[in-house]
């Protein structure tokens, strides 16, 4: 892999809030030398000095916080755990992805989002679910939709899972996105909404085709839930994701 696979801390939330620095340290013990935040806030001093002294780097991070945080207050959170991403996982409400004045004021909230993070010289990405895929407009999914409104400099980081879900041919939705897919969320399982994800390669979804399809983006393992061990099932998916480079 160009850069090192990561990992969307979100996956392991209920061991982290346990024990984070203990968490962390079985991650780089599994072989991640990358991870993304889910709350650059939570700690950011502290999560950046256990993740320097187990030489992993920070790839990215959701920033749901700045719902409901000062957005400066947030940004210099960003700028402490070490990356210049950030991500907004959700927050909006779905039905704004329903029509094209919804899709509007979304691209205008991102944008803002954006403006804002540039003083700082951080970058805006957006990360979809399945809500923003189902609605079609002229046979287009809302996200390509939304992606055609937004500014230059805010990216997208599909989430290859909830796309398949929401009914999209994931590779040539990534196609068409081209340029403005910096980031994969990489996640495995049966396919539809409701039930617990696999390890990265032992469920429904064509990995190999995804990823073929956006060989530049970064990938990150997600699994929002899972029916087995979890450390088990992020060890199991850096393997298979390995394997696939290597092949």
């Amino acid at each position: 892999m160009a850069t090192p696979l990561s990992i969307q801390l979100y996956t392991l939330r209920d061991q982290i809030a346990a024990d984070r620095d203990g968490t962390l340290t079985r991650l780089a013990e599994i072989g991640y030398r990358s991870v993304e935040a889910y709350d650059p806030t939570a700690d950011p001093i502290g999560f950046r000095k256990i993740a320097d002294d187990l030489g992993i780097g920070v790839s990215s991070t959701h920033a749901y916080a700045l719902f409901d945080r000062d957005a400066g207050e947030v940004f210099d959170a960003v700028a402490t755990i070490g990356t210049d991403l950030a991500i907004i996982p959700g927050g909006i409400d779905h039905d704004e992805f329903t029509t094209l004045d919804g899709l509007r004021r979304t691209a205008d909230l991102l944008n803002g989002f954006a403006a804002k993070a540039a003083e700082r010289g951080i970058r805006i990405g957006y990360h979809n679910h399945w809500w923003e895929i189902e609605p079609r407009f002229e046979g287009r999914t809302g996200l390509e939709v939304l992606a055609g409104l937004l500014a230059p400099e805010v990216f997208l980081e599909v989430d290859t899972y909830w796309a398949a879900v929401g009914g999209a041919d994931v590779p040539e939705l990534l196609r068409t996105l081209g340029d403005q897919v910096l980031a994969l969320h990489v996640k495995d399982g049966p396919g539809v909404k409701d039930e617990p994800h696999t390890a990265v390669g032992k469920g429904a979804i064509d990995v190999p085709s995804i990823l073929a399809a956006a060989p530049d983006a970064l990938r990150i393992v997600e699994l929002d839930s899972c029916a087995t061990d979890i450390f088990e099932a992020v060890a199991e998916s850096r393997a298979y994701l390995a394997g696939l480079e290597r092949s």
